[in-house]
């Protein structure tokens, strides 16, 4: 058999597609833009560290605010039972005094 060798130009190799060409930089590009928006975003790892916080200080404030409402209770508590307690606010706070007695109220040494 007979072989055909051609002679001249040789066939060009055909051009890749656009993506063969572009593939890997719109991937990388793709893969960074999801990690800052990931980072940075509204809801990324920056803003749950602030809301984190945001949330702990609040806790804070809850604790300092129950312990309040506990000592206020029991403030209410001794007011509503504690007959010495009331006898020591209405003499100290309202001047008032028991049947026969005297309040003498002196002047202030001007401290203030």
């Amino acid at each position: 058999m007979d072989r055909v060798v051609r002679v001249g130009k040789p066939k060009p190799a055909p051009r890749p597609s656009f993506w063969r060409r572009h593939g890997r930089v719109i991937l990388g590009l793709g893969i960074t833009a999801l990690l800052i928006q990931d980072v940075f975003g509204t809801h990324g790892f920056l803003a749950l560290r602030q809301s984190q916080r945001e949330i702990e200080q609040l806790r804070q404030e809850i604790a300092q605010i129950n312990a309040e409402n506990k000592e206020l209770t029991e403030q209410v508590k001794g007011l509503k039972s504690d007959p010495k307690l009331i006898e020591r606010i209405a003499r100290e706070e309202m001047g008032l005094a028991r049947p026969g007695e005297k309040i003498f109220k002196l002047p202030g040494d001007g401290k203030k």
